[in-house]
């Protein structure tokens, strides 16, 4: 399992077209990939988890990612909040 934290940078927040693009990228991989916020976690898969996070800028998210290619999916969203968010 690996997991990191990030913390939103993002005046929005993590908005529809962010949370859009981190479903799409969490999706191209077959590891169970979480968001968390506030110890509520849910799948990074699905835009309606994401957007009920309400995540807010200057929030921290925990990533979790667990399975078979859960090192490159780490290695792959961690630049995605770097980019994006």
């Amino acid at each position: 399992m690996k997991e990191f934290t990030y913390v939103i940078t993002d005046p929005e927040g993590i908005h529809a077209r962010p949370a859009g693009m981190l479903v799409k990228t969490a999706a191209g991989f077959k590891s169970d990939i979480k968001i968390e916020k506030d110890g509520k976690a849910v799948n990074a898969k699905t835009i309606f988890g994401v957007m009920g996070l309400g995540v807010k800028k200057d929030m921290e998210i925990k990533m979790t990612i667990d399975g078979e290619d859960e090192d490159q999916a780490a290695e792959v969203l961690q630049k995605f909040f770097s980019e994006n968010l």
